[in-house]
């Protein structure tokens, strides 16, 4: 968990990493998983519900691949006076939640999909049979094993030779 200050300039400092950051970087450290917490610098108030609501809210209007419907945002906004708020707080993030965890099955079971698709299959054999590193030329102990019969030669041609 990465631990940030905010100062009265709006200037945010990662106590974790010792740096000054911006919010753009606090949302990077989001999507790759990290979680964070916030403090104001003048009373150390817990403000990281509102740090989040402020990069949430920058996402969706930059419009880029946005979440949520403005329908979706009126609904939430009515949670707030209605007595089931608390309810849909826990069904929305139980539904976040399971929605996550099938995303995690779905991605793993393609994987596994992609490693048994005949053509992806018949690719790797074709790369490998033309990757230098992995093809092995024949040595001059193999052509010396091969002349006398050896283990690289034809089946059985030590044992005629031996007999002519």
């Amino acid at each position: 968990m990465h631990r940030l200050k905010k100062y009265p300039n709006r200037r945010l400092y990662d106590m974790t990493d010792s740096q000054y950051v911006t919010v753009e970087d606090v949302r990077k450290l989001i999507m790759k998983g990290e979680s964070i917490h916030v403090v104001d610098s003048k009373n150390e108030s817990d403000i990281t519900r509102s740090v989040l609501l402020q990069i949430l809210a920058e996402q969706e209007q930059d419009g880029t691949g946005t979440v949520l419907t403005n329908r979706t945002i009126e609904q939430l906004i009515r949670f707030y006076g209605d007595r089931f708020g608390r309810v849909a707080s826990r069904y929305i993030e139980e539904a976040i939640s399971a929605f996550l965890e099938h995303q995690d099955m779905y991605r793993s079971r393609m994987k596994q999909l992609n490693a048994l698709n005949p053509l992806n299959m018949m690719r790797q054999a074709f790369e490998a049979g033309f990757n230098p590193k992995e093809r092995q030329e024949p040595g001059p102990d193999d052509l010396d094993s091969a002349a006398q019969g050896g283990p690289a030669g034809p089946a059985g041609a030590g044992e005629k030779g031996r007999e002519e």
